[in-house]
């Protein structure tokens, strides 16, 4: 998975919607796709993926080995591409 946007994921009966009824979603600069509350993230095969926890880290960089989560590696990826 190359990347992950907003479209691959649905909210679900827990979550915490802002006003226009859109699940939190925070995105972190070079980082993960944070999510808050309960979510279905749809990876590249299409398979579903519903968080567990208050707040999910979900991979954008494509390198993490556990995707769709983030585990961190986005940071040694920035640390090559740099050097």
């Amino acid at each position: 998975m190359g990347s992950v946007s907003a479209s691959g994921v649905r909210s679900g009966n827990g979550d915490h919607p802002d006003a226009s009824g859109h699940p939190d979603v925070i995105l972190c600069p070079g980082g993960p796709m944070l999510l808050r509350g309960e979510h279905v993230v749809q990876d590249e095969d299409g398979n579903e993926h519903p968080t567990t926890r208050p707040v999910s880290a979900v991979c954008r960089c494509g390198a993490s080995a556990i995707k769709p989560w983030c585990d961190g590696t986005h940071k040694v990826v920035r640390r090559r591409r740099a050097g």
